[in-house]
């Protein structure tokens, strides 16, 4: 079982509910070290102080607040356990929302809430079953390393998760990277719709969902260990500028399909059906315009958080 990374309680109106916090996720990531060349040694950080010159102890060092350069303000442990806050002992839960309203960019990592002796119990299996019914997800606030945060809770498989949650203004405003305004047929679109639809999968699991990096970097390793000759790199493929958007579109769905082993065929690209009086008013399709037709029918200010 993971540590616990936290301990206090959900305020949830006038009832509390004690809890443990502990990570939901693993890393199974390959990690390094860094070592000196010439011998292979182990190759370390050490603190130091840069008054006396001399290396110190991790007892010696604690927090402060750079307020100039010559004035440091020292913050403890403790004073950051025993804020002023409602929100260091305790997750204060703020609003029930629809799931669907909040934005993933601001959804971050997850920890399981466990309840904490058998007093938990009843108003944690509670809580559980009212966000169940309401298939809604609580907005709540609580502090940690020292900040206060917003966070998300909802229910996995009968257990409390606490997402993470940016705060509105730590989400940059993506305008200034929108492409140049272009025009998108409705052939495109009808065509980038039978891709999605022919790679739609029920779930996250499977050969394409495998962490290939960290399979590939234990290879290595093995191999020089062994002495043996290193696995070779496939070529990487470079992608083609797209001339034809609609011709590229259809070969994708080919090509999912292939990959999936169902038979090929012709991609079925439909158009989308257009109003009546719009249709009417539009002149008779440029023989470049129909030529495009029948080829789609054929292949068818930042504000400071809490520091």
């Amino acid at each position: 079982m993971p540590r616990t990374i936290w301990s206090g309680a959900i305020s949830f109106g006038l009832v509390t509910v004690p809890i443990n916090v502990v990570s939901a996720t693993e890393d199974h990531s390959i990690r390094f070290h860094q070592y000196h060349l010439e011998d292979m040694v182990r190759v370390r950080v050490r603190k130091v102080c840069e008054l006396e010159d001399r290396e110190v102890s991790n007892a010696e060092i604690g927090k402060g607040y750079e307020l100039t350069k010559t004035q440091v303000i020292p913050i403890t442990d403790d004073e950051l356990r025993n804020l002023p806050l409602p929100t260091a002992k305790a997750i204060e839960i703020d609003a029930f929302v629809p799931l669907e309203s909040v934005d993933p960019i601001r959804i971050g990592e997850g920890y399981y809430l466990q309840p904490s002796g058998q007093v938990a119990a009843k108003p944690y299996k509670l809580l559980v079953q009212a966000l169940g019914r309401s298939s809604k997800v609580a907005v709540a606030k609580y502090a940690w390393s020292g900040r206060e945060r917003l966070g998300l809770l909802r229910v996995k498989d009968d257990v409390l998760v606490l997402h993470a949650m940016r705060w509105p203004d730590e989400i940059r405003d993506p305008a200034e990277l929108l492409p140049p305004p272009v025009e998108v047929s409705d052939e495109e679109i009808e065509g980038a719709l039978a891709l999605m639809d022919t790679m739609t999968t029920d779930s996250l699991e499977g050969e394409e969902f495998q962490d290939h990096y960290t399979e590939a970097m234990a290879q290595i390793i093995e191999a020089k260990r062994e002495a043996r000759p290193l696995p070779e790199a496939p070529e990487p493929e470079q992608p083609a500028p797209v001339l034809d958007l609609m011709a590229a579109l259809n070969a994708s769905v080919e090509q999912a399909k292939a990959a999936r082993g169902e038979p090929a065929g012709e991609a079925e690209v439909h158009e989308m059906p257009k109003p009546k009086k719009q249709a009417a008013a539009k002149k008779q399709p440029t023989k470049k315009a129909a030529a495009k037709k029948t080829t789609a029918r054929k292949t068818s200010g930042r504000r400071p958080h809490s520091a």
